[in-house]
């Protein structure tokens, strides 16, 4: 079974890591900590890095710092991981979803403005599969609205806009290093910022908001979120050929884009002229002219050893949100997205030999049912 994605560690990793077990640093606040701390959020064109236990705490935390809570709202994509309605929820606020644009299936700028309300503090966008989002407009809104941004980077680490990396636009940004993730540290994420005030309040919140002045007194709820020595030792391990693994990631896509060219009925992912994409997945739409179902053509590839993914199920059609009553007349993108998307094995250690073997499978497949 060709997976759709399998982390590649390295002997760096092993050697970072057994570096913690002699030193018997395993936990916090280790020196793999302070220096990947430091490191990746210069890497994206920040100041200031928080690691946390996964990115959907990166996510929490990042609304906490920014004091968002009961009876507030904030923008985010209807077309995304669940992580980012959940985050927005863990504070008691309100996720208000925004439907996708057809082309990069990220967050529809155009439609922002007329969800804000008197309620909303914030625009959370998500670069999804690492194409970035259409960061001036959003810049604009924030600016227009007095909103902050949150930037999702989860699936984005690299991803370029006009000459910037995603996590440096907004006033915070989450990323995540799941073990599918551009760089891993098995579990964790990190927050990221250029304000040193938010920054001092995340890492004040992320290890259970202990006083400054006694120890074990808490004027706030504080959250157990810090990342281990042992992750941080594995994450800067990966971030020292993060360029390469991009490259490869890119390279992955270029030769799937060259071989999917011209098959009618599919959908490739695009890559806007001003960005880069560092696609995180390699995702594609079955359209109806392709001549069978997504789901029918995902089935098939499986039983050819060929594993992949569905999209992303709207969060406006999560049973978790439906006490908000959102109406799918306003996510026609979305949806469609969701019923019509997948995407193929994307991992770092895909071979050309292998993406020329799920592409004729495709064709074959689409053959056999025409």
């Amino acid at each position: 079974m060709i997976p759709v994605f399998r982390p590649v560690i390295g002997e760096k990793e092993s050697e970072y890591v057994n570096d913690c077990l002699k030193e018997n640093w395993i936990s916090h606040d280790g020196k793999f900590n302070k220096i990947f701390e430091r490191e990746f959020p210069k890497f994206c064109g920040a100041k200031y890095g928080i690691g946390v236990t996964n990115g959907t705490s990166a996510l929490h935390l990042a609304l906490r710092a920014l004091k968002i809570g009961k009876g507030d709202e904030v923008i985010v994509p209807d077309f995304t991981m669940a992580s980012c309605g959940f985050a927005v929820s863990y504070c008691g606020a309100k996720p208000v979803f925004v439907d996708s644009e057809r082309e990069t299936w990220n967050i529809d700028v155009n439609k922002i403005e007329e969800k804000i309300s008197d309620k909303t503090k914030a625009i959370m966008i998500v670069h999804i599969f690492g194409h970035p989002c259409e960061m001036d407009e959003v810049l604009a809104l924030s600016g227009k609205y007095s909103l902050k941004v949150i930037e999702d980077c989860a699936e984005a680490h690299g991803a370029v806009y006009k000459g910037r990396k995603v996590g440096s636009f907004g006033d915070v940004a989450a990323f995540s290093f799941y073990a599918n993730k551009v760089i891993t540290t098995g579990e964790g994420g990190m927050l990221i910022t250029n304000n040193e005030m938010i920054a001092e309040r995340a890492r004040w919140l992320h290890s259970l908001a202990f006083d400054k002045e006694r120890r074990y007194v808490h004027k706030e709820i504080g959250y157990n979120f810090r990342m281990t020595n042992l992750q941080a030792a594995i994450g800067l391990a990966q971030l020292e050929r993060i360029d390469v693994i991009i490259e490869k990631k890119r390279r992955i896509a270029r030769t799937y884009s060259s071989c999917l060219a011209g098959i009618e009925g599919i959908t490739l992912p695009s890559e806007k002229p001003y960005v880069r994409n560092i696609y995180w997945m390699y995702g594609i739409i079955v359209e109806k002219d392709f001549g069978m179902s997504r789901d029918l053509l995902k089935s098939e590839l499986f039983t050819e050893g060929i594993d992949s993914r569905f999209f992303f199920t709207p969060l406006h059609s999560q049973p978790c949100f439906s006490q908000y009553n959102y109406d799918k007349k306003d996510f026609p993108v979305s949806i469609e997205l969701s019923q019509k998307g997948f995407y193929l094995p994307s991992g770092i250690d895909l071979t050309d030999e292998q993406i020329g073997f799920i592409c004729s499978k495709i064709k074959e497949i689409k053959k056999r049912y025409q």
